[in-house]
């Protein structure tokens, strides 16, 4: 029996094809994303414009990182919109 795809509004994150698709699906396993994750594992260069996206339907929360004297922001999924 073959697994059914999970569509969640429209994008699937069983079989993630586009940079939104795939970036939902990392947060919906891994619960965050950095910039520079999004950079090298999917090319995707614009990481906050597919999160202001994702927030329509999503809570993402945004939490600053200080690694020495470099900040950066990590994006933490936070489950479903009701």
């Amino acid at each position: 029996m073959a697994k059914k795809d999970r569509i969640i509004n429209g994008w699937n994150v069983s079989k993630p094809e586009t940079k939104i698709e795939k970036v939902l699906a990392h947060l919906m396993e891994k619960e965050t994303i950095t910039s520079w994750e999004a950079i090298t594992k999917y090319k995707a260069t614009r990481l906050s414009s597919i999160i202001f996206n994702l927030r329509v339907h999503f809570n993402i929360k945004s939490v600053e990182t200080r690694v020495g004297k470099s900040h950066f922001a990590t994006y933490v999924y936070k489950g479903k919109k009701k």
